[in-house]
């Protein structure tokens, strides 16, 4: 048969060789792919160039050409085998996280404790070693967490779509232009927020208080339902929202980005710390629906875990979400007092742009006169410490003083739902204002090193570098220092036992009656000088990572100047050895007049035989609950640090960085400050709000 004469079914080749075929071309394609990345080194930002970059732009053109024309060629070969071109087996963002995944574990290895398999690590560059590991992690858990979010984060498609069209969006569509432009990825977080809050036009109004100061009471009496449940301690592992539906319903989202609609009966499986104990279910979010009129025209309102608490784990959450209400209802519990995370709570509220409302909670536990003193009392506290003029106003659920919490309603909130929208307006605006200021603040830094300006003296600024990185890398070394003293509270118990059997002998050898009390103090003393030792290095380590971001923001010029104590709330509540069980009293030994050995191993026996394993119980739960506390209060104290350091971190880089900026791009920058240099939307609300 001649060539003429053959069909499409003898020239076709079999499985395998089809399959030897596409292998092959995938592989070409792979290599042109490694070209492209040859010909792209010019525009890498790498300080580690693979390539020398000798192609000009006139060969880089014909190079791309041909590529073009032998991937046109190499599909035409597959179809003419009828050889179906794959898709990806593999999502961008799925594969960048896999990736960044592996660079975890990079930067782990470059710590001193992999460093010291080629040879001994010198003492002084251990803290800076580790501070490097934790700021490279950081950013890596950023874009990781960035990534997370899928479509959400693309600013620029959301803001195009966004129904609000006034002053507001067009500034926040030029921010995100220059933040772009200019990676300057440390303001994209906070872009993001004023965009949610511009899609949701909610007017959110978010209760904080300490644990027990009454948030879900007041919550179920001011929207008439029982939804949120109370009576438990602790309660709200996470916040939770409450918004307007037609019929009662739970939406929870977790961490693995699930989402499940359950009924609202299944609420206290999430926000309850005893069936949600640290959020082990990794919830994120929490929204309830009601058909509750108080609820309609766009108010939410949101129950936020509760602060000061050693159980609940969702203090954190709290102040992470604090920038995000448009109004904060502080309570303050009639039967405690004013601490100083209330007044933090206040103070953040503003800081963040939002107005706050305080209230005395349980206002029925208190005498008309107690409660006026309590009122002058908190209110003097407030201007004292924070310089603010508010009223603070009783409220209660009980009774007859529930009419306190109906007149707080209708003279003080019933009149900010006629103008929610107003005040959301004049919250957005407050925040655009302030990421304005930021990005301004920003790019004068990049334009002062080409226009000559003189900048901080560059070793001092190098020498700020490096604390910063050193006070970073402290908290892997306190972290290990102090679990390995925790781990000794354990084995504590037979120590106890003999220290309050000595205690007993002693009441015994005065002719006194044995207190069961003595002896418990006796046991808690005994763990006494490890926990002040734990409490003295963490307070020690608070008070250096504010040292150093004090003299970081005196060197930079920053107007955001952390306060010490800012750390040292990290500190509080801290937990003590609880033993139970302990008889009131111990019959005298018949021994104590004989020899004194005899009497303490009698009261030793009787100590043991009374409480059983009780006391090896009692340490090594005390132990686990330390090793929470230590965490919870380490994790408090970098999540503080990093929201400053990061920001310091940022500028250095600027001010030090060595990429030089040509005359074309600094030109850019000057019309990129001129662009956001004092726009209409700030005139309204910047600085409204402040005192109402």
């Amino acid at each position: 048969m001649g060539r003429e004469g053959t069909t499409a079914e003898s020239r076709a080749l079999n499985e395998s060789q089809q399959r030897h075929l596409l292998t092959n071309v995938q592989y070409a394609d792979k290599l042109l792919s490694e070209i492209e990345e040859i010909l792209t080194a010019a525009s890498s930002r790498s300080p580690f160039p693979k390539y020398q970059v000798d192609v000009t732009p006139a060969q880089n053109k014909v190079i791309q050409d041909y590529i073009g024309r032998i991937r046109a060629q190499m599909l035409r070969i597959l179809e003419g085998q009828q050889i179906a071109v794959p898709g990806p087996k593999f999502g961008a963002i799925h594969s960048i996280r896999v990736t960044l995944a592996f660079i975890r574990i990079a930067l782990i290895e470059i710590g001193p404790k992999y460093m010291r398999g080629y040879g001994e690590v010198p003492e002084s560059a251990v803290a800076e070693l580790n501070g490097l590991v934790a700021e490279l992690n950081t950013l890596v858990d950023k874009l990781s967490a960035y990534l997370a979010q899928g479509l959400d984060q693309d600013l620029q498609a959301r803001l195009a779509k966004l129904e609000w069209k006034g002053d507001e969006t067009a500034l926040l569509q030029k921010l995100e232009r220059i933040i772009s432009a200019h990676g300057l990825v440390e303001f994209h977080s906070k872009l993001a927020l004023i965009l949610e809050r511009l899609e949701t036009r909610r007017f959110e109004i978010a209760v904080f208080g300490r644990v027990s100061s009454g948030k879900s009471s007041l919550l179920n009496h001011i929207l008439r339902v029982n939804a949120l449940p109370v009576g438990v301690n602790p309660i709200t592992a996470v916040p939770t929202r409450l918004v307007a539906g037609s019929e009662a319903n739970l939406t929870v989202a977790f961490a693995d980005r699930h989402v499940e609609h359950l009924e609202i009966a299944a609420l206290p499986d999430f926000v309850t710390e005893q069936r949600n104990p640290s959020n082990f279910k990794g919830v994120t979010s929490i929204v309830v629906a009601l058909p509750a009129e108080r609820l309609e025209n766009g108010i939410m309102f949101v129950d936020t875990p509760g602060l000061g608490s050693l159980a609940t784990s969702g203090a954190a959450e709290t102040r992470a979400y604090l920038p995000q209400c448009d109004l904060g209802v502080v309570l303050i519990n009639a039967g405690s007092t004013l601490s100083e995370e209330d007044l933090a709570t206040i103070q953040a509220l503003y800081e963040a742009g939002a107005p706050a409302s305080v209230l005395l909670s349980k206002a029925d536990l208190l005498s008309t006169q107690d409660r006026e003193a309590a009122l002058d009392y908190i209110a003097g506290q407030i201007r004292q410490h924070l310089g603010l003029e508010l009223k603070v106003r009783p409220v209660s659920i009980m009774g007859e003083a529930s009419a306190l919490l109906d007149a707080w309603f209708e003279e003080d909130l019933a009149p900010l739902y006629a103008r929610h929208q107003q005040l959301a307006v004049e919250s957005v605006r407050r925040k655009i204002a302030a990421l304005r200021e930021s990005v301004e603040a920003a790019l004068q830094s990049k334009l002062d090193r080409v226009e000559g300006v003189r900048a901080p003296d560059q070793e001092i600024l190098r020498q700020v570098e490096r604390e910063l990185r050193e006070a970073a890398g402290r908290l892997p070394e306190e972290t290990t220092a102090c679990l390995h003293i925790t781990d000794q509270f354990e084995n504590m118990a037979p120590l106890a036992v003999r220290r309050a059997a000595s205690r007993i002998v002693e009441c015994w050898a005065r002719g006194e009656a044995a207190d069961g009390h003595a002896a418990a103090e006796a046991m808690r003393e005994t763990t006494a000088a490890a926990a002040n030792q734990l409490y003295a290095r963490l307070e020690r380590l608070a008070r250096d990572l504010a040292g150093a971001l004090r003299k970081a923001s005196r060197h930079l010029d920053s107007t955001e100047i952390p306060d010490e104590q800012e750390f040292a709330r990290a500190l509080r509540e801290m937990p003590q050895l609880d033993i139970a069980g302990v008889p009131a009293s111990f019959n005298r030994s018949p021994f104590v007049s004989l020899a004194r050995p005899l009497a303490q191993a009698f009261a030793e026996a009787r100590l043991k035989r009374v409480l059983g394993g009780e006391i090896v119980e009692a340490f090594r739960s005390y132990r686990r609950l330390l090793e929470s506390w230590i965490r919870r209060a380490l994790a408090e104290i970098q999540t503080r640090f990093d929201a400053h350091a990061d920001t310091y971190r940022a500028q250095l880089e600027r001010l030090l960085g060595s990429s030089e900026i040509d005359a074309g791009a600094a030109e850019t920058i000057r019309r990129d400050l001129r662009e956001i240099q004092y726009e209409p939307a700030e005139a309204g609300g910047a600085t409204a709000g402040r005192n109402s």
